[in-house]
C-alpha cells in the first residue's frame, strides 16, 4: 500500500484505489482515520459480497513495527516536530487538525493503539519476545504416558538362560566309534533316527516312543549313514557294503535299493527328490529316486573318503568335505566344483548352511585342525576362522537366534 501525500493544505479526502491510498484535497475524513480503519481491510482486492467469518487477530504487544518505520518519521523532508499536535480522534467525533508534518499524528495513533513505544529502531519484521511452545503431538502424549507407566526406570534387556543339563538322555549301546560316519539325523516329523551297530532306531520327540526300524542280516555289514528326506516319511540308510536303502517309516518297510558305490557310504544328503551319496570310494553320486536309472551324475574332486555332505537351503549349491582336508563347493547341475578350499588341516566332516543368510557356510575340522571356518560360497572368500579347541564333530545353526552350535571331543 502506498501513501501519496497531497500538496494542498485544505481538508483532504481519501480515495481508495486497488493497491494504494491516494489523498485528495477535499473536505472529508483525515488520512489518519482512513489508515486506522483500513488496517483491518485488504485494499488490494475489492470485496464483492460481505463475508462473515471469524478472524484471528494476533496480540500486538509482542510485535515490532519499527521495521515498517510506522513509529518514527521516515521521509527525508519531515521535521522533528512533536507528535503531540494534531492527534486524531479515532472515533470520528473530534478529529484534530494535522500539523505541518501530518505523519506525526499517524505515527502517534499507531504507536498508542498497538502499544509499541514510539522511537524504537529495530530491524525485525516480527519480534516474538515470548517463546511459544509447540503443541503436544500424539507421539509426545504416548511417550509421556509410557514414561509415567515405567516410573522412570530403564528397561532391562532380557537374557536367555541356558540349560545346564540335558533334556533327555537316550541309551546308545553298540554305536560305532568312527569320526567319518553320520549316525544321527533329525526329521521334520520330530523323529530322530539313531544308528546302533547293525540296527536303526526311531525316537519320537513328541511322545518319547522308541521304534526299531530295521537290522542288517550280516554282522560285518553295519550302518554307516542315515538321512531324512526333506518332506515326508522317507529315510535313506547307507551301509558298509556300499548299499543305500530307502525306507517308508509309516509302513516300516523298505521301498528301494540303490547301488552307486564300491565302498561304504559315509554321507547322505537330500535335495528334494535328489539323493546325494558319498563314501570311501571318494565319489559323490546324485541319485534321482523317481526313475529306474537313478544315477544322474557322478562328481569327482576328492582323493580320499568323503565324510561330509550338505545341500544349501535353496538347493542351489552342494558342500562336500573329505578326509583329504578339502572343502568343495558345487553348483547344482554342474560337474566341476566351483571352489576348492584347502584351508583346513584335518578332515572336513561338519558342514552347516546358514538358514537366514544366503551363501554363508560353516565348516569344522578334525583333531589336527580344531577350527570352525566361515565361508562366502558366492565369492569363495574365507570370512572368519574360530579356534574351537576341540575336534568338531557336528555343526548346527540356531533358526531363532543368530547362533551356531557345535559338538566336539576334548582330547
Amino acid at each position: 500500500m502506498h501513501l501519496n501525500q497531497a500538496n494542498s493544505r485544505g481538508p483532504q479526502r481519501g480515495v481508495l484505489v486497488p493497491g494504494r491510498l491516494e489523498m485528495e484535497s477535499e473536505g472529508g475524513i483525515s488520512a489518519a482515520q482512513l489508515l486506522a480503519f483500513g488496517l483491518e481491510r485488504d485494499f488490494s482486492r475489492p470485496t464483492r459480497t460481505p463475508t462473515y467469518m471469524d478472524r484471528f487477530i494476533p496480540p500486538r504487544a509482542n510485535n515490532d513495527l519499527a521495521f515498517f518505520n510506522l513509529t518514527t518519521p521516515h521521509f527525508s523532508d519531515m521535521g522533528s516536530q512533536s507528535a503531540s499536535k494534531g492527534v486524531a480522534d479515532v472515533t470520528g467525533t473530534n478529529v484534530g487538525q494535522p500539523s505541518e508534518n501530518g505523519d506525526s499524528s499517524l505515527c502517534r495513533i499507531l504507536a498508542e493503539s498497538m502499544a509499541v513505544p514510539c522511537g524504537e529502531d529495530r530491524a525485525k519484521v516480527i519480534n516474538l519476545r515470548r517463546k511459544v511452545e509447540a503443541p503436544m503431538t500424539l507421539n509426545d502424549s504416548l511417550g509421556l504416558i509410557y514414561s509415567k507407566a515405567l516410573g522412570g526406570s530403564h528397561v532391562k534387556k532380557s537374557t536367555r538362560t541356558l540349560p545346564q543339563g540335558p533334556e533327555k538322555i537316550l541309551d546308545a549301546p553298540d554305536m560305532v566309534d568312527d569320526y567319518y560316519l553320520n549316525l544321527l539325523d533329525w526329521g521334520e516329523n520330530q523323529l530322530l533316527a539313531v544308528c546302533l551297530g547293525r540296527s536303526v532306531y526311531l525316537w519320537n520327540a513328541a511322545n518319547g516312543e522308541i521304534h526299531h526300524l530295521m537290522q542288517t542280516d550280516s554282522a560285518q555289514n553295519y550302518i554307516t549313514s542315515v538321512a531324512w528326506m526333506n518332506r515326508g516319511g522317507c529315510l535313506a540308510i547307507g551301509f558298509a557294503d556300499s548299499l543305500v536303502q530307502l525306507w517308508d517309516v509309516d509302513k516300516m518297510t523298505a521301498i528301494r535299493d540303490l547301488r552307486s558305490h564300491t565302498a561304504r557310504v559315509s554321507a547322505l544328503a537330500w535335495n528334494s527328490h535328489l539323493l546325494t551319496s558319498a563314501g570311501r570310494d571318494s565319489a559323490i553320486v546324485n541319485n534321482d529316486v523317481r526313475v529306474a536309472s537313478h544315477i544322474s551324475s557322478r562328481l569327482l574332486a576328492h582323493q580320499q573318503e568323503v565324510c561330509g555332505l550338505k545341500w544349501s537351503p535353496d538347493g542351489s549349491q552342494l558342500a562336500s568335505g573329505g578326509n583329504d582336508n578339502i572343502l568343495a563347493i558345487w553348483d547344482a547341475g554342474v560337474m566341476e566344483p566351483r571352489f576348492i578350499m584347502r584351508d583346513h588341516r584335518a578332515a572336513v566332516k561338519s558342514l552347516a548352511w546358514c538358514p537366514w543368510q544366503r551363501f554363508l557356510l560353516a565348516s569344522g575340522g578334525g583333531t589336527a585342525d580344531k577350527s570352525i571356518k566361515f565361508w562366502s560360497t558366492d565369492s569363495g572368500a574365507l570370512l572368519n576362522s574360530v579356534d574351537a579347541e576341540s575336534q568338531v564333530c557336528s555343526l548346527i545353526w540356531n533358526r531363532s537366534d543368530r547362533e551356531l552350535h557345535f559338538g566336539g571331543i576334548l582330547r
